[in-house]
């Protein structure tokens, strides 16, 4: 029995060690939106303090028990399970302030609202945000810039202990895979912080200067750069009315769909050579040519200008395309050709390495690539056909994740719309209620989880399944399943 439970505590001490860590972190941040609440007089900063005292218990408790046992490497089931305990068990103490408030918000709905904001999904529960405490909106804000970064990409930059096997951690939660001229992954890691940092800042600063008052500039950077989506008002981005506004926004919506890595190489070797990347190219190039065909639609419907037709269109494809989930206006409305064209660009999502979810803008590419080698091996069967990415050899092994990867994407689908039909829901909700899940995007399509509407009249079956389809979807599918497995609680 005593050698069991010594087996047990090495498994599971470098899972409590990050849990506590980034427990801790997450307490740290509650602190600022309690002192918001501290000035602005809102009422709430004693749920925010309460729940920064427990979030610094648990994990306290956590790095104190895992310490005792820690184990010298990684391995793979301890990788798993760092990352989907982490996942699963930090956006539970990151719905404490919700359930604390006066407001008195259901499990449900806390947990709800917490999930979508560290998976950067950007769905929510609340309404009435225009009048809503800056406290309030604040943590819905940090909720998401916390999960952008990733909660293992942080932990991996803050703990040394993780330095042994930590790209192999890293990708249990991230698709990237193909650049390997970046140094050390806790360096790599770090660096990376360093530029969310630095874009954020930025991002805040412009929107300050170009007309938002102080708190709305820093909430919409925050959940722009984490191509996150929560706003500040029940009307979204479209609450400005500045042009200039919108596309300093698509900007950076943009740059938080791109592969970080490329920004790192692009200083290290201070040339924007990195930039012609296949990946970002083939972002641009897709959204540029649906924003377009968007454009004519809206144009053509007569009651905007060219100029205000092209930043409605770009506006808003480009937010749910980078899985941001802004709306600056109901494009339900625009017709069934933009209807259409919405629903596909929920699946796209933006580049690996990126904040953003979706299947990804490599997948697609190297879907592309396999088709095009498949037509090629009929023509020449005998033909020796070298398979590459961005001058990266693609193994049978990636191959085999990407098909792996798609299929679970469709029996996922299939399964949480099925879930939701039985909650009593429409096809229409409950597949794009399931499809923006697992993409991270937001908004779904219909007058209930539409641009203009929310998920706050969702019976919480369906909030619940949700929740998990937005895990599922932000650790892309395998990182979840693998824990069901028998073989994964073998010994």
């Amino acid at each position: 029995m005593h050698s069991t439970y010594l087996a047990a505590m090495k498994t599971f001490s470098p899972v409590l060690i990050v849990l506590g860590v980034v427990l801790c972190v997450s307490a740290t941040l509650q602190l600022f939106p309690a002192l918001v609440g501290l000035a602005f007089e809102t009422g709430n900063h004693s749920a925010f303090f309460k729940s920064a005292a427990t979030g610094f218990l648990a994990g306290t408790i956590c790095v104190a028990i895992g310490h005792f046992t820690r184990t010298p490497h990684l391995q793979p089931r301890q990788m798993f399970l760092i990352t989907a305990t982490a996942w699963i068990v930090v956006p539970l103490f990151g719905a404490l302030p919700f359930l604390l408030l006066p407001q008195g918000f259901s499990m449900a709905d806390a947990v709800f609202e917490s999930v979508s904001g560290m998976t950067t999904t950007g769905a929510t529960v609340l309404f009435g945000l225009d009048n809503m405490g800056q406290d309030i909106l604040l943590w819905r804000s940090l909720l998401h810039w916390f999960g952008g970064i990733g909660i293992i990409g942080m932990a991996i930059a803050v703990l040394p202990f993780l330095s042994v096997g930590g790209m192999k951690l890293f990708r249990t939660e991230s698709s990237d895979w193909s650049d390997k001229s970046l140094p050390r992954t806790q360096q790599l890691l770090k660096q990376m912080v360093l530029v969310y940092v630095a874009l954020t800042v930025l991002c805040a600063l412009l929107f300050w200067v170009f007309g938002m008052d102080t708190l709305n500039a820093i909430n919409h950077a925050m959940a722009t750069i984490s191509t996150g989506g929560f706003s500040t008002s029940d009307s979204s981005f479209g609450q400005f009315e500045s042009p200039v506004l919108h596309w300093i926004c698509i900007a950076f919506m943009i740059l938080g769909a791109s592969p970080f890595a490329l920004f790192l190489r692009a200083v290290k070797h201070r040339t924007l050579a990195p930039l012609r990347d296949r990946q970002l190219l083939g972002m641009l190039a897709i959204m540029g040519g649906l924003s377009s065909a968007l454009a004519i639609v809206v144009w053509q419907l007569g009651d905007s200008s060219v100029l205000d037709s092209v930043t409605l269109a770009t506006f808003n494809l480009v937010s749910v395309m980078t899985t941001t989930g802004y709306a600056s206006a109901d494009y339900s409305q625009w017709g069934n050709f933009a209807i259409v064209i919405f629903f596909f660009a929920t699946f796209v999502g933006g580049c690996s390495g990126s904040t953003s979810g979706g299947v990804k803008i490599f997948r697609l590419q190297l879907c592309m690539t396999l088709i095009r080698e498949q037509v090629a091996r009929a023509i020449h069967p005998r033909a020796a056909l070298p398979r590459a990415y961005n001058g990266v050899i693609v193994s049978d092994e990636i191959v085999t994740s990407l098909v792996a990867f798609l299929f679970m994407m469709v029996i996922c689908l299939a399964v949480m719309t099925l879930l939701l039909s039985l909650t009593g829901l429409d096809l229409v909700t409950s597949l794009t209620g399931s499809a923006t899940a697992l993409a991270n995007v937001g908004p779904g399509l219909g007058p209930i989880i539409g641009p203009a509407g929310n998920f706050s009249s969702l019976s919480d079956m369906a909030k619940w399944v949700l929740c998990g389809g937005m895990i599922m979807g932000r650790l892309e599918f395998l990182t979840i399943i693998v824990l069901f497995s028998p073989a994964f609680w073998r010994r």
